[in-house]
């Protein structure tokens, strides 16, 4: 079965422990909803830098990941239907970008 990349893009951290528990049992009712298909839950990221040709480029981007995930899903739609789910999808924080694993 195909693997695909899930790349969160905003989101916002919780400003209170009782908040944070709430945002992460929100995010583990949706990777329980999911079942097999999490392959890796993924993490959070810390800030990123855009490497290329013409040096390093600041903090974050235009659009910075603030995680991933891997999951298992029989086409790129499936996979898309999937990341609906996604606590920062359904909250209107952020979004979810979705791509294939290329299997070398």
């Amino acid at each position: 079965m195909p693997k695909f990349l899930l790349v969160y893009h905003g989101g916002t951290p919780p400003e209170t422990p009782e908040e944070g528990e709430k945002v992460m049992a929100a995010w583990m009712a949706w990777f329980s909803d999911m079942g097999a298909a999490v392959i890796d839950g993924g993490n959070p990221v810390m800030m990123s830098k855009t490497v290329s040709q013409a040096g390093v480029q600041g903090d974050g981007g235009a659009n910075p990941v603030s995680g991933y995930s891997i999951i298992a899903a029989d086409t790129i739609d499936a996979a898309c239907d999937l990341a609906k789910g996604c606590p920062m999808v359904l909250d209107g924080s952020g979004s979810v970008e979705v791509a294939e694993i290329h299997e070398m």
